[in-house]
């Protein structure tokens, strides 16, 4: 008989053999009960028990709910810390920090240590504990910042940068995939570029983190992930993610771990239905056969569980676990381990969702663009597992049927309901880099200064599921902080240094940025205004009313321009009383005293085809856009641009046109399908020619402006060549604009000595396409932007819109490179560059009105004044006329005055966003 093998072993042998089958023992008890230690398991092989092992394991972490593990306020360094990146140790001194803490109402007078990828102190800072990192790390880096506001890193809940790259070039459009409406196992790290030219740009904009979300052409348009923006020393995608799911790279990882949460992108209504022609009858029953599929692996995962958990082993012989690496991901949103971001706007798509969550039970962390979420608060708390987070635009609204009920009163709203209220930029529809200025403008409406902050800071970052580390300024988390050069809630507040994982982002702080205020923006009252949209559903009235005549008193500030086709506005800081009579300052008292646009000989006319009372035009008005200029669209030949007043009820009203016939505009662009050199010579034929319409016969003999779109700084040199050209051969000049001109700074000497005059259409630059990649960043990136470079070299700058629900915004576009200017530009020339500049640009020939604004309230470039309702006085409009009249005559107080931004002018262009 043979002996056992246990026992022929020497015995030390035997002894370590038992020791270790008991610490195998011991290392499987907390994975089961007490049943899992039976005769059976303990008799199966090596094998079998490892797998049996492995399965109780997952069975375990299937059913854990993700987060921080318990100790990760212990940790001593970011696990985002490298020792081949600068890492030095930094003491920000003698800042106004607003910690996130307190529900956004924290503020310390202090300092802030930041030490290997963390915050280390904060206010108070022990001076023990500086001496300490100095003398272990051998050196430190003080600022001393003097007063200004630190923050923590603007984080950003859905954005397309990295598979959204710019410029915009087609091996790098990774946002959406359009092979079906279903897609929940794509990834958008798997399209993540680390070359985007949007990063630099973000982090001069104080982002730190990033949440990159496919985009909304699917019903599930696939997995998301969080970036932070900082280059890496490994310059992977992979490197940038910040704490990724272990399932990133397949299931076989220690499954004892803590889970991380999962990111994924839903979206609703007119997308979807558009790229794949269907309605939104289709998506509901997408979502829900989606849904089931998930639910029915969820349940056989669930069953195979139990059995193994209650040792029911022969059950499952030769059954492996229920995986299906499609439909894994949507399983996991059914277990709440997933942070589901959706896009929905109206009413019947979230009323869709939220059904859909009751179903099927399962969480949505926020609802994104959600423009009708302000009207419909009841449902969104109806939401299973509670009320999401609602990601807002600020003004990015009615640009298609779906959008058009948005409000820029939504945060304010949703506030007041109790529910999270988000700003984020969908980058690049909105340039990431300005999303405090989302903040900003959602705190001008109306919301409290602590929630707007809180709404790109601590709100966000606790909806993706990171607010255990980011979003706040305290001890043990990230050390993403930012300076700003004044308060973070005025225009143009711009960082003068940022730090991610304690490294630091702007290779010259401070240098380029000028200071500004720091205090919070008085905001005016909106309270009516609020309550009016959201009775009226969205769409308030807004149409104007007409007075004879008007008196203002108590007047702070009057801005004319100037007599004669000087094109000069003039000030008068001291003003006592003005009187306005059929459109006319008659009392002035100092306080001391594509298809063709050629139809056989004839041009088509933007004039031919105005809509009036449209929201758009009608809060444009409101905003003190007293003449709105706009030409047709087009790709090359677009037609004759008209002035009308924006706040005219149809086109035969009286007034409703200012100027039938302004320019003649045309675009040369290297995206368009027929080349560059063919649309040169196309326009130089045009010019040589004889004949044709009469606005086309003007602009050759010197009469009327040629308003060229166009970006790239080549094609400008070109144009600048055709015009010399054209003048040598007819003798005349040549009266040309560039509108866009994105690049016009690399030849402004040039373009000032021809006499070209540029409008510039982005106010924040942004290298969307191939012929804008060559932007002038502006602060903190350089000294100029394009305005001042433009300026400094003599050129006539004027400054327009390209989406028309911005511009009711044109003062602030105005105030901001006013205020970005290093005192460069003061508040004439920012007056002027929307105004006079911009109607020498179009060549506006007849002398405009004196069309009177009255702002109420503090300064008219912050976010501070409000045009009052009750007085635009175009010549005989009065808005919304309510006071009482004698003789003519209406008393006020209190305002400083703009004539006629005729930005009161803007300039519009048309450009199809798609978001």
């Amino acid at each position: 008989m043979g002996s056992s093998p246990l026992a022929t072993r020497p015995p030390f042998r035997r002894w370590a053999s038992l020791v270790l089958f008991t610490i195998a023992l011991v290392c499987i008890v907390p994975f089961h009960s007490s049943t899992f230690i039976s005769s059976a398991f303990l008799q199966s092989s090596p094998q079998e028990f490892a797998r049996r092992s492995q399965i109780l394991s997952k069975c375990a972490y299937i059913r854990s709910k993700p987060g921080p593990p318990p100790n990760f306020h212990d940790r001593t360094q970011s696990d985002r810390y490298a020792d081949s990146e600068n890492t030095t140790p930094v003491l920000v001194r003698n800042a106004t920090i607003w910690t996130a803490a307190n529900d956004g109402h924290e503020v310390l007078n202090g300092d802030l240590l930041i030490h290997r990828g963390l915050i280390k102190a904060i206010g108070d800072v022990p001076l023990s504990l500086i001496r300490q990192v100095e003398s272990k790390h051998g050196k430190l880096e003080v600022v001393d910042v003097h007063g200004a506001w630190v923050t923590p890193g603007i984080v950003d809940l859905h954005s397309h940068i990295g598979v959204g790259s710019v410029p915009e070039l087609n091996g790098a459009r990774d946002t959406n995939s359009r092979k079906a409406p279903i897609l929940p196992w794509l990834r958008s790290i798997d399209g993540l570029n680390t070359h985007d030219a949007s990063y630099e740009l973000a982090i001069a904009g104080g982002v730190t983190t990033a949440q990159i979300l496919p985009g909304s052409a699917n019903d599930i348009g696939g997995q998301a992930f969080i970036m932070k923006l900082r280059p890496t020393a490994e310059r992977s995608p992979s490197s940038m993610l910040l704490e990724p799911p272990y399932t990133l790279n397949g299931s076989h990882f220690d499954h004892s771990l803590t889970p991380r949460w999962r990111h994924m992108k839903h979206a609703c209504g007119e997308n979807p239905s558009r790229v794949y022609g269907m309605t939104r009858l289709d998506s509901g029953w997408n979502f829900r056969a989606a849904y089931d599929s998930a639910r029915k692996l969820r349940d056989a995962q669930d069953d195979f569980c139990a059995k193994a958990e209650s040792n029911s082993w022969d059950d499952l012989a030769g059954n492996p676990f229920p995986e299906d690496l499609q439909w894994e991901s949507l399983v996991d949103v059914l277990r709440g381990r997933v942070r589901l971001s959706v896009h929905c706007y109206e009413a019947v798509d979230l009323d869709g969702i939220v059904r859909l969550t009751n179903e099927f039970e399962f969480p949505v962390a926020s609802f994104h663009h959600a423009g009708e979420t302000y009207l419909v608060p009841d449902l969104l708390k109806k939401t299973w597992g509670g009320t999401p987070a609602i990601a807002l635009f600020a003004s990015n609204f009615r640009k298609k049927r779906e959008a058009y009920r948005g409000s820029e009163f939504a945060p304010r709203v949703l506030a007041e309901h109790g529910i999270d209220v988000v700003m984020k930029s969908d980058h690049p529809v909105v340039n990431s880099r300005y999303l405090l200025h989302e903040a900003a403008q959602a705190h001008y409406y109306g919301l409290d200064p602590a929630l707007a902050l809180l709404s790109v800071t601590y709100t966000p970052a606790t909806a993706m599921g990171m607010g255990h580390r980011i979003g706040m300024l305290k001890a043990g988390y990230d050390a993403d902080v930012v300076i700003w050069s004044s308060h973070p809630l005025s225009l143009a507040a711009t960082p003068t240094q940022v730090y991610i994982d304690g490294i630091p982002q702007l290779s010259h702080p401070g240098r380029h940025v000028a200071k500004g205020p720091t205090t919070s923006p008085r905001t005016p009252d909106f309270d009516s205004e609020k309550v009016a949209t959201v009775a009226h559903e969205g769409i308030p009235p807004l149409e104007p009313r007409s007075v004879k005549g008007a008196l203002f008193v108590n007047v702070s500030g009057l801005y004319m321009r100037g007599r004669g086709s000087t094109g000069v506005a003039r000030i008068s800081e001291k003003v006592g009383s003005v009187g306005v009579e059929d459109g006319r300052v008659v009392v002035y008292n100092p306080l001391d005293g594509d298809l063709p646009a050629i139809l056989g000989d004839t041009i088509m006319r933007a004039q031919d085809g105005l809509m009036f009372g449209g929201q758009n035009l009608l809060l444009a008005y409101r905003g003190g856009i007293t003449t709105a200029i706009t030409a047709p669209s087009g790709t090359f030949l677009q037609g004759v641009s008209t002035a009308f007043s924006p706040g005219a009820a149809h086109a035969n009203v009286e007034n409703a046109s200012v100027v039938d016939e302004v320019a003649l505009h045309v675009a040369i662009s290297m995206s368009s399908r027929i080349g560059v050199s063919t649309q040169i010579a196309a326009l130089r034929n045009m010019l040589f020619g004889e004949g044709g319409d009469k606005v086309l016969r003007r602009v050759r003999k010197g009469k009327t402006t040629l308003v060229v779109d166009v970006e790239s700084a080549d094609i400008m040199a070109t144009l600048l060549r055709l015009k010399d050209e054209y003048e040598a051969h007819s003798g005349r000049d040549l009266r040309m604009t560039f509108a866009g001109a994105t690049e016009a700074h690399l030849l402004a000497h040039e373009i000032a000595k021809a006499g070209v005059s540029v409008i510039v259409t982005q106010s924040k630059p942004f290298p969307s396409t191939w012929e804008q990649r060559r932007i002038l960043a502006g602060p903190p990136i350089t000294q100029e932007s394009l305005v001042t470079a433009l300026l400094k070299a003599g050129v006539n700058v004027a400054i327009g819109v390209i989406d028309e629900y911005n511009a009711r915004n044109t003062r602030f576009e105005a105030g901001w490179f006013l205020l970005t200017s290093n005192g460069f530009i003061d508040r004439t020339t920012a007056l002027a560059l929307a105004t006079t500049n911009l109607e020498k640009a179009l060549g506006v020939q007849r002398e405009m009105p004196q069309d009177l604004v009255a702002y109420r309230g503090g300064d008219v470039f912050e976010f501070e004044a409000k045009v009052d309702e009750n007085a635009i006085c175009r010549r005989v409009h009065v808005l919304n006329f309510t006071i009482e009249i004698v003789d003519h005559a209406m008393v006020l107080d209190r305002f400083s005055f703009h004539t006629d931004i005729n930005a009161n002018v803007f300039f519009m262009r048309d450009r199809d966003i798609g978001n």
